[in-house]
């Protein structure tokens, strides 16, 4: 049977006329534009009705109840056997792993008034590892970072914070790489797992805390399975893909020269694999950091309480120096991490061969290392890092008097920035969310859902709009909300600025992105520390930090989709005559569509975890009731609630953002 095809009709230039489907493109912008019109004049009509506020020290029916669960769990915690045989067991087994990690290098114990491994045993330990799954300039940066933290009088919480990241990267990765093993050979595990993959990694930080603490008490170990939780979904993502990425043509070389499925296993894909399994554990050992710190809201040790404590008495020095030493451990960490999976590289195209100096120098060093390690262990002076800490009060003072200088001469101009952008922008737009109807909000997001990511992530929305409801903090997720978009708006402005720069400039690109990577693995508590000095405990402060925290991972995917743009459509545009306006606005960005989306939803869900964290500096909202759930007992069923509901605009930011990016590519 013939079909016939009807051709376009011609224009008098000679290109075709629009087909119908092009022309109805423009209809999704004309549909938001309508919802957004139609929502500003009932609000003019209907504002103040419905809103369902809520007092900070009031409590809902859900509320209470959550309270009684906690309750009822504490009584029975020593009677119920789900507690007696598995959550007090893993309770256990990890507090058993945590004290003995702690007292190896950060507490006394066993009789002793000094850990297992003094200061010196664990500078020399770290050089030397980083030696030997690196190379020396890495050994290097290692002691030298390490010898910093003692310098600035932190070496105890700084080997707190190492245990318990230690800890949780050891379960995390004896978990999650057979995992991610298993999924990368299997396509119904990894359709299985990769959902809730997606799910944990949308949960910012905080969620984590309050379910965890209600099965495993406050304390180091609910903080290290907190933590390990959290860190596990990059290894398992990572492995998988790595697994996957072996090209066929391998295994099958492989399989005809009668090799098992295991031999295939150990000997081609594992080996083939190894550099990309070795970035997944850079990115779980960055997220367990990011993650021990913030779990100080739930009492874990080390700099992350350092920093909480001096947050919540705005002590900005005492913050800046301790994060500081969050930052340095963490570059150490990456950089020791990232020189391990170029090393597997190179040995992967080396055949496994070393240089014949190598292995010597190596047991040399090991023989050096022994030594130290029995100083530290044998006498006092090798144990606790001498001085008090010189360094970090300098540093501290400088902070201080940075901070007063600033407020002293800045303030003008911090004070007329912040309250342009919150008098001009987040007051209204937070003012049209929460004192709108409840019912009138939840019906413009169910709009907009299925406007801009289709039926299904319109279903999502309104799922998660009644869920909130239901949660009783329907104003303060608006708030939440509220803060979170502005954030967002302002992410994505730099992030085409930025991003543009770079895609369009190798340059700048050399230039900008190390910084860029720099920051990303920079946990999240200390960006709040320089804009607490320059715009105080407030909202705002919460906002600007969200916005430095989002925007690097915007920037790259921004910079990676302008550069992908084809060659040859760029230069037909400038040999059509196309200003440099006119080529980036007309083709590159358009171009880039699915990258500009894919950069919104990570943004989004980058800055709302750090506006949640901002509860600590005066954000309010649901980061406040997560916080004051943890400190006051008769708000932790609010609290609780609150972290559901962060997990649930989590999930709406997320369906609608990834179903707009897959409608944009499509």
């Amino acid at each position: 049977m013939t079909v016939a095809v009807e051709r376009p009709e011609e224009t008098g230039t000679g290109a075709p006329d629009p087909s119908p489907r092009t022309a109805r493109r423009p209809g999704r912008p004309l549909a938001v534009a309508a919802i957004l019109v139609l929502w500003l004049l009932l609000f003019a009509v209907l504002r103040g009705r419905h809103t369902l506020s809520l007092a900070a020290a009031d409590l809902t029916d859900l509320h209470r109840w959550f309270n009684d669960v906690n309750d009822s769990i504490g009584a029975d915690r020593n009677s119920n056997p789900l507690f007696l045989y598995f959550f007090n067991e893993i309770r256990l087994v990890i507090d058993t792993l945590v004290t003995f990690v702690q007292e190896l290098i950060s507490q006394p114990g066993a009789g002793r008034p000094v850990p297992q491994i003094g200061w010196l045993g664990v500078v020399g330990l770290t050089g030397y590892v980083s030696w030997a799954v690196g190379n020396w300039r890495v050994a290097l940066l290692a002691v030298a970072g390490f010898t910093f933290l003692g310098l600035q009088g932190l070496w105890q919480e700084s080997m707190d914070t190492l245990a318990l990241t230690l800890s949780a990267v050891l379960v995390a990765l004896l978990l999650a790489i057979p995992l991610g093993v298993w999924a990368g050979l299997s396509d119904r595990v990894h359709r299985i797992v990769t959902p809730f993959l997606d799910f944990m990694q949308t949960m910012p930080t905080f969620v984590y805390l309050a379910p965890l603490t209600l099965f495993f008490l406050i304390g180091p170990a609910s903080a290290t399975i907190a933590t390990l939780i959290y860190a596990a979904p990059p290894a398992i993502r990572i492995t998988a893909h790595a697994i996957r990425s072996v090209p066929t043509t391998t295994v099958e070389a492989a399989d005809s020269l009668g090799a098992t499925r295991r031999q295939t296993l150990t000997k081609v894909l594992l080996p083939m694999s190894a550099r990309t399994v070795v970035m997944g554990v850079n990115q779980t050992i960055m997220a367990a950091l990011a993650m021990v710190t913030v779990a100080a809201l739930i009492d874990a040790p080390g700099l992350g309480k350092t920093v909480v404590q001096a947050l919540q008495s705005l002590d900005v020095g005492t913050a800046f120096n301790a994060g500081l030493a969050i930052v340095v451990m963490a570059i150490v960490l990456d950089r020791v991490t990232t020189a391990a999976s170029a090393r597997q590289e190179a040995a992967r195209h080396a055949h496994g061969r070393t240089a014949a100096w190598r292995r010597p120098l190596l047991g040399g060093g090991a023989a050096v290392t022994a030594v130290l390690v029995y100083l530290s262990h044998t006498y006092v002076w090798a144990a606790e890092f001498p001085g008090e800490g010189g360094v970090g009060s300098a540093i501290s003072r400088g902070a201080d008097t940075v901070t007063t200088w600033a407020q002293d001469h800045l303030s003008g101009l911090t004070n007329a920035f912040r309250d342009a952008l919150t008098t001009g922008l987040l007051n209204p737009f937070q003012t049209l969310l929460t004192d709108s109807p409840w019912w009138l909000v939840g019906a413009a997001l169910v709009a907009l859902g299925a406007v801009l990511g289709g039926r299904r992530a319109g279903v999502t929305t309104a799922v998660c709009a009644g869920l909130l409801v239901g949660t009783g903090l329907w104003s303060d997720s608006m708030t939440t909300l509220a803060s979170t978009v502005v954030a967002t708006v302002l992410v994505m402005v730099l992030g085409i600025v930025l991003g543009v720069w770079m895609g369009r400039s190798a340059l700048v690109d050399r230039l900008l992105r190390p910084t860029l990577d720099a920051a990303q693995v920079m946990p999240p508590f200390v960006y709040l520390v320089p804009f607490l000095a320059l715009f105080g405990a407030t909202r705002f402060t919460a906002i600007v930090a969200a916005v430095v925290y989002a925007a690097p991972v915007a920037v790259k995917i921004v910079a990676d989709g302008v550069r992908n743009v084809p060659a040859a459509t760029v230069e037909a545009a400038t040999s059509a005559g196309c200003t440099t306006w006119q080529i980036v606005t007309k083709v590159q960005l358009p171009m880039a569509r699915s990258a500009l989306t894919l950069a919104t939803n990570q943004g989004l869900i980058y800055v709302l975890s750090m506006v949640v964290v901002g509860g600590l500096v005066g954000a309010g909202a649901l980061g406040y009731d997560v916080v004051a759930g943890f400190s006051q007992g008769q708000l932790y069923g609010k609290g609780l609630a609150a972290g559901l509901a962060i997990v649930l605009l989590g999930v709406m930011f997320d369906r609608i953002t990834q179903a707009a990016a897959c409608r944009t590519s499509a």
